[in-house]
């Protein structure tokens, strides 16, 4: 049975001592004392969490008793109960004394059981806090040597380097302009396609800066409405708006020192644009419901799916913010840019996953490569991680094969290749009108996953018609 926490009542009265005896003598050890020299003497032979003393007493007060408490026995968590409400002594002795909480008569039962539990939990945790002190501080040098290796491991696995590309991808002269940038303390907007890897080329950045050592730390502007993201970024004050129970410290100031990713910034409305400039500029914010403006030092990237540019001429977005953002802008190339690369990436997506999965495999089929690169993949390299984990979760063999590729993308692959033979053997009119037909054809089931009805109303054909033409062309 687990012991009860323990806690010394003193009143000079009697009847005092015993009802609140018989409050708390279920969850507690309850020691009681008449008088502050009884209170010392159980004070010295046993383990007291908490002290619960009146303040009128002969010879000594529960204050100047509460002062020596916290000299002698500096643990235990002290409470006074009084029946005056503007007792000076009291008032100076909260701050002296260490006072916990300060209780009116006539006291009640369940409001008193609740102070006392909250106290004896206040003692458990400074007790334990003051035990990880010291534990922390004896392998202080083992966990310092273990954080900078995790560090030195996670600085290593966002390095520029490890972004899979060809020597031929264009995203070896993205890199090396991120290289270039990410020496300097300036801001910078990644705009491309949902999917394209902004996020993992903001941690390049970071982890490529002198602030490598702080903070990196994302935010997506889109999720959330202005007044939450204005919270979560910004921190708010107890009361602020409903809800806020408790002050919050913002991503601003959890950043400071470090980087801020701000992912889909072309969501955000123009009233919170301007809040979100001041940062920019003045380094300086205010949490929501606050009087005080404190500073930052944060490095902001930004990114985006939209046109920005566009949306600054449409009245959307600010300019003023796009060119504080967009001091170096970069634009990430999708998927069916960079062709090159889809083989190395599929590779280096295989593997992971074999590894996060325990399913180890020996690699693709040689037919599987030609039908990734012929796809559009609309969804770029997260569509390409997913369909790799699922024709992974799907094989049985050691390798993965065409058959295990989604329909559309075999698709792709089948009309890449017979359009490629036709380029290379020229052909009439009729032969490269055919090309034609079959390369949109092609791309509008890409695009709409194999659906007909789809394909067919986009085509201007009815599904039989679509379907004939298809048989014709070879896509069936």
């Amino acid at each position: 049975m687990p012991t009860l926490p323990s806690v010394l009542v003193v009143d000079d009265e009697i009847r005092s001592q015993e009802a609140l005896r018989r409050t708390l003598e279920e969850d507690f050890e309850v020691y009681t004392a008449s008088s502050a020299v009884e209170a010392r003497a159980i004070l010295a032979r046993e383990t007291i969490q908490v002290v619960l003393t009146d303040q009128r007493m002969p010879e000594v007060s529960g204050v100047e008793l509460l002062r020596e408490v916290r000299s002698e026995w500096p643990d235990a968590v002290r409470i006074i109960i009084s029946g005056y409400t503007d007792s000076e002594d009291i008032i100076a002795g909260i701050n002296q004394a260490g006072i916990y909480q300060y209780l009116l008569k006539p006291w009640h039962p369940e409001q008193l059981l609740l102070t006392l539990k909250s106290a004896a939990e206040l003692y458990r945790l400074q007790r334990e806090n003051r035990q990880l002190t010291l534990e922390l501080r004896t392998a202080e040098p083992v966990l310092r040597h273990q954080v900078g290796a995790a560090r030195a491991r996670v600085k290593q696995a966002f390095a520029l380097d490890n972004i899979v590309r060809a020597p031929d991808s264009p995203m070896s002269a993205l890199c090396d302009m991120v290289e270039r940038a990410a020496r300097y303390d300036v801001s910078i907007l990644l705009s491309g396609e949902s999917g394209t890897g902004k996020e993992l080329l903001a941690r390049a950045i970071h982890y490529a800066s002198h602030r490598a050592e702080q903070a990196f730390i994302v935010e997506n502007c889109g999720a959330l409405p202005d007044t939450l993201l204005e919270s979560e970024l910004f921190g708010h004050k107890k009361g602020a708006y409903t809800g806020a129970f408790e002050d919050r410290i913002g991503l601003f100031q959890q950043a400071h020192g470090g980087t801020l990713f701000l992912d889909e910034i072309g969501e955000t409305s123009p009233a919170f644009q301007v809040k979100l400039l001041r940062v920019l500029q003045e380094g300086e914010f205010r949490p929501l419901g606050g009087n005080r403006t404190q500073s930052v030092d944060v490095r902001v990237i930004a990114a985006t799916n939209r046109d920005l540019e566009a949306e600054v001429k449409a009245g959307r977005f600010r300019e003023d913010l796009y060119y504080r953002l967009a001091t170096v802008p970069m634009r990430v190339p999708p998927l069916r840019e960079r062709r090159m690369d889809i083989p190395l990436l599929a590779e280096s997506i295989l593997r992971r996953a074999a590894d996060q999965l325990a399913r180890p495999v020996e690699g693709f089929a040689p037919e599987v490569a030609p039908c990734l690169q012929a796809h559009a993949w609309p969804g770029n390299v997260r569509e390409l991680m997913n369909e790799i984990q699922r024709m992974l979760v799907l094989s049985d063999g050691p390798r993965l094969g065409a058959e295990l590729l989604a329909p559309h993308i075999r698709l792709s692959g089948l009309a890449d290749t017979r359009l490629t033979e036709a380029e290379q053997t020229g052909g009439d009119l009729k032969a490269r009108v055919d090309d034609l037909e079959s390369r949109i054809l092609r791309e509008a089931l890409a695009r709409h996953h194999g659906n007909i009805s789809r394909v067919a109303r986009e085509v201007g054909l009815s599904r039989l018609g679509l379907r004939n033409k298809m048989t014709r062309l070879g896509l069936e």
